[in-house]
Order: structure tokens, then sequence, then C-alpha cells
């Protein structure tokens, strides 16, 4: 009997004796703030104790798609003590619809399942900023980006670039002396900007922000790097 299999069966027997002896779920138990974080589509649900609960609770998460009559176990997390459960991998359709819900377990009983608001990955998911590499050619600055990546894994066990779940443009601020100059963006997939037109034996740093363009989401600045022109 496998360690999953153990587990639920400890559960249905704490169910059964619960509703033998007719006690009430213990709602000084239930979870509370039960909510999905997600940023690059790494999608974890995370929840607080409630301030009455005892120090031995265990928890249990179950998902389902929006429209499923049936809740799925999330196998890596049950019976844990953590107050977060990484959903990435069975909520990694990111057009899809999920809900997520926590039951906590102790000594004195099972709590009520405690469910999340509905929760879109498209929608929901933020971004962090791009990496860039920067390389001073005879064109000028050449900039190249490097997407975020999410936790799904593609094709050759790589992971999966953000851009491929998401349309994104890449913007990029280009600075000298702490004064703002210009700023660019990516067209369509391309991955390089060229920068032309400066000025020689100049120092100039650039500093890149991931924009979700129909949401109108834009992310924090990247690290600001910076070169010197010949």
């Amino acid at each position: 009997m496998s360690v999953l299999t153990t587990l639920l069966l400890f559960c249905d027997i704490l169910l059964l004796c619960c509703v033998e002896c007719t006690v009430p779920p213990q709602d000084d138990m239930e979870p509370l703030e039960v909510e999905f974080h997600s940023v690059d589509f790494r999608n974890v649900l995370h929840w607080k104790n409630h301030p009455r609960a005892p120090e031995d609770l265990q928890y249990f998460v179950q998902y389902k798609i929006y429209g499923d009559k049936q809740w799925s176990i999330a196998e890596l997390c049950q019976a844990i003590r953590e107050l977060q459960c990484d959903l990435s991998q069975e909520t990694s359709d990111p057009r899809e619809w999920y809900y997520a819900r926590v039951q906590s377990a102790s000594s004195e009983g099972l709590s009520p399942w405690a469910i999340s608001s509905r929760f879109h990955p498209q929608w929901d998911t933020t971004f962090s900023p791009p990496k860039i590499k920067l390389n001073v050619t005879e064109q000028g600055i050449v900039v190249h980006i490097k997407p975020p990546r999410s936790p799904l894994q593609g094709e050759r066990n790589t992971r999966i670039a953000v851009t491929k779940l998401q349309k994104l443009i890449f913007r990029l601020y280009l600075t000298q002396d702490g004064v703002e100059k210009e700023t660019y963006e990516t067209i369509g997939c391309s991955k390089k900007v060229v920068i032309q037109a400066l000025s020689p034996e100049t120092t100039y740093c650039l500093q890149a922000v991931t924009v979700t363009p129909h949401l109108g989401r834009t992310s924090v600045r990247g690290q600001s790097t910076c070169v010197t022109t010949p």
C-alpha cells in the first residue's frame, strides 16, 4: 500500500468517525485566505492558519477545473505542514479556470474545506522582467533579451518560456548618467534590439520590463546593465 493510499485511508477513517460521533467540523481549524499567487505561471496556493488552530495541523489540498464535478487530489500536497502548495503542474493549461481547496486535520478532527476564488493563469499571473545581455558592435548596442521561463517542462525537459504561453512585449529603458534618454520595445517575436546613433566613449545603461499588453500590466524593472561605446 502506497503512502498516499494510506494517508487517504486515514482521512476517510477520520471522516467516518466524525460522522458516527456527530462531531461537527472544527471551524477554528479552517484555513483562511486561501488564494493563488502566480508569477511566470508558477501557480502556488497559499493560506493562513486560524488564530485558534492547534499546533499539530496537517493540510490536504485538492483542485479542479471550473465546471468539473469531481475534485482531484494534489498528490504532493497531502498531510503537509507548509502553508502553501505548488499547483503549477496541476494548473498547467493557461486558458482554463481552476479552483483549489484546503482542509486541515489534527488530533482534534477535521476542518471544513476552505475554497479559493476562481483562478485563471493567463489573467492572474504576473511576470518578472527579462534578462538582458549587451554587446557593443559597429551597429551600436545589441541587446539580447531572454524572456522569463515558466516551471512547465517542454521537449527535451527544458522549461517553457512564458512567451509560448502568453503574448508579451519587452520594453527597454536607456539611461545616461542617471537620465532616461529613450525607450525601445520588441516587435513581434523578436528578442533582439539594436540601439544606434549613440555618442562615442559614453556609458549607457539599460533596464528591461515585461509588458502584458491586453491587461496593461508592467513588471518591475530588471537590474541595470551598462556598457561603454568605443
